[in-house]
């Protein structure tokens, strides 16, 4: 993210009326034979600039390729020129959560053979799947509402969850030809989407309302309905709700907000570590005693206002993963411009890396390394799980934020413009 601007107080609602860990991602791939063709890399969506670049999963990080996730712009801004509602939407999210620009990539996880990227396209409301041989879109779902966020794939890799959230609905789709499967009601602004890992469950962390100034502790009420809604993979049912208002306020934090943010599950998935708006650390969740068990608060950016309603969309931290063995997690301080690697037993941080509005926070395709996304300077960077300390960087497109491991052809090259 550039400098800080002042916020827009527009909002959807009055001009209207993730992750687990890397290696369970990875385990979407192709077995056997299939597998041999594939290459590992991980995939940077450039939410401002409409692509997605292509790097190694591994060692330096280098940049293998890239991908233009809008090859229908024309199109699409035709249709939305030609509905004043729609125009209303897109304008919206240009000048509120897209801090002046359009958000034309949330998330996105590729096929399990390798052929193809499916892409949320916030400021379309839609996801498409892309051709990674020719660029071109196989198939487009328009989501319900005006806008497309976080996204999830099943374990077996067939099923991909994107949040809806204007319209407060997670649709699941069938990742290879885009029909939807089911799609289920949550609490207002759905965003993160984690599907355990056995495949059985789709938890969805709804955030609230964002974009509004009402930022202070006695205003949260204006925030909307924030809660965890945990649903049946099979039936789209929900199983429960989780509220977690009330754990907050049994451990007498009842000025901290309850929108959970990203996410992750321990290794065992006994225990949920998440951030919540605001909050410059993030809790650990006991999912057997329903209770919250321990707050880790990191450390402030003293170069960093205290003002809430300077914090991009609410986050103060943004972006958390864990090692695959479970012993770390990798924060991403956003407002506070570090990421640190935390030990898991203890909750002491290591050395606050330097890195400039880091939004999200994933693991390598080896699991040595967390890799942020530096929205402010268009890089990535790898941290050694190990040290804590800077790997290296590398640069990428407009406003980096999804980081997700995936697979492409073992001879795969970018696709003609």
């Amino acid at each position: 993210m550039p400098a800080i601007r002042p916020r827009h107080l527009c909002s959807m609602a009055a001009a209207l009326v993730l992750t687990v860990t890397a290696p369970a991602t990875a385990a979407t791939a192709a077995s056997g034979a299939d597998a041999a063709a594939l290459r590992e890399v991980m995939f940077v969506g450039n939410n401002w600039e409409g692509t997605a670049d292509v790097i190694r999963s591994t060692g330096d990080f280098a940049k293998i390729g890239r991908i233009n996730v809008i090859p229908d712009k024309d199109e699409r801004m035709a249709e939305i020129n030609a509905d004043p509602i729609r125009w209303i939407a897109f304008m919206t999210i240009r000048n509120s959560v897209g801090e002046g620009h359009d958000q034309f990539v949330d998330d996105m996880y590729s096929t399990p053979d390798g052929t193809s990227v499916v892409v949320s396209r916030p400021s379309f409301a839609d996801v498409v799947s892309i051709d990674l041989s020719t660029g071109a879109v196989n198939w487009r779902f328009p989501v319900s509402g005006y806008r497309s966020d976080h996204m999830a794939v099943s374990p077996d890799g067939k099923r991909v969850a994107v949040s809806a959230s204007t319209s407060n609905t997670v649709h699941v789709l069938d990742i290879e030809t885009g029909r939807q499967l089911g799609s289920y009601s949550t609490g207002d602004k759905p965003h993160e989407n984690i599907f355990t890992k056995d495949g059985k469950q789709i938890w969805t962390m709804s955030i609230g309302e964002v974009n509004t100034a009402l930022d202070a502790p006695w205003l949260d009420w204006t925030k909307g309905d924030r809660r965890i809604t945990v649903v049946d993979a099979t039936t789209y049912q929900p199983v429960k709700v989780i509220d977690m208002r009330q754990r907050l306020d049994a451990i007498g934090l009842t000025g901290y907000s309850d929108a959970v943010r990203p996410a992750v599950f321990s290794p065992d998935e006994s225990k949920l570590y998440f951030q919540v708006s605001f909050f410059n650390g993030f809790f650990e969740y006991d999912i057997a005693t329903d209770k919250i068990t321990r707050t880790k608060t990191l450390p402030k950016n003293p170069a960093t206002s205290d003002d809430r309603t300077t914090f991009v969309n609410d986050s103060r931290h943004h972006g958390l993963s864990m090692s695959p063995d479970g012993s770390k997690l990798c924060v991403a301080g956003t407002m506070d411009d570090y990421a640190t690697v935390v030990n898991r037993t203890t909750l002491q941080e290591g050395p606050l890396v330097t890195a400039s509005k880091p939004y999200w926070a994933t693991v390598s395709g080896d699991g040595k390394s967390c890799v942020v996304s530096e929205s402010g300077t268009d890089q990535v960077t790898a941290i050694d799980f190990a040290t804590g300390r800077k790997v290296v960087s590398v640069p990428v497109g407009d406003h980096p934020q999804r980081v997700r491991l995936g697979h492409v052809a073992a001879d795969w090259t970018s696709p003609a413009s």
